[in-house]
């Protein structure tokens, strides 16, 4: 217990390094996959056609590729077709694209929980399909789709791991880097596997007050 005790005074200063990048990755990742998801949702719920079947297709191949392959895809490909991004870049932007498929089906399914009566008496005072999303829709929707966006959310977090594939110096690739350094694998994965829980569990409270919040409504 001492020798941990040690250990971790002498690793967290640099672990911390990682604990700012990962959150980096979170939160930037968590931003555009929300952004696409949304865009993804509501192309799929628009009731055009051609918009309806671009949004299913574009979601099943994003589900289709593994995360990995997809970073490897923005990092080490793209460069030869002339668009060159750092790690950083494409660790948020592949993590994104990956978690816009979850987020679009989230949402979709919010905004098919309303009461379509609702829309209905929208569009007969003459409200528009985006003033009616807008206005009435969404607002509603958001509150249905918090307990599973909490769970993106975790998720996330724990995916940002995969970053440090593409040489992306987050939590997990500090923990490796000083475990082959020190052979110190006992302390240092350890000091990783805790940094994670902190940074997870005040997530996994927040999804269950809004599970609990939803479940009495």
């Amino acid at each position: 217990m001492e020798n941990f005790a040690r250990d971790a005074v002498e690793f967290l200063p640099i672990l911390m390094h990682g604990v700012a990048l990962t959150i980096v990755v979170t939160l930037g990742s968590l931003a555009l996959s929300t952004l696409l998801g949304l865009v993804w949702a509501l192309m799929r719920v628009s009731g055009i056609a051609p918009l309806s079947w671009t949004s299913a297709a574009i979601i099943n191949l994003i589900r289709g590729i593994p995360i990995i392959v997809l970073l490897f895809y923005l990092y080490f490909v793209m460069p030869d077709l002339g668009v060159t991004l750092s790690a950083l870049q494409a660790a948020i932007i592949g993590l994104g694209i990956a978690y816009s498929a979850y987020q679009a089906e989230n949402f979709r399914a919010g905004i098919e929980a309303i009461d379509k009566g609702q829309i209905e008496a929208a569009q007969a005072i003459g409200m528009g399909w985006g003033l009616t999303m807008r206005r009435v829709v969404l607002p509603q929707a958001v509150r249905i789709v918090l307990p599973p966006y909490g769970n993106v959310m975790i998720m996330m977090l724990k995916d940002s791991s995969q970053a440090s594939t593409i040489t992306v110096a987050e939590l997990a690739l500090q923990g490796k880097l000083i475990a082959s350094s020190t052979f110190k694998n006992t302390s240092v994965f350890t000091l990783v596997a805790l940094m994670y829980l902190t940074m997870s569990i005040p997530l996994i409270l927040l999804v269950r007050h809004f599970e609990k919040r939803a479940g009495h409504r």
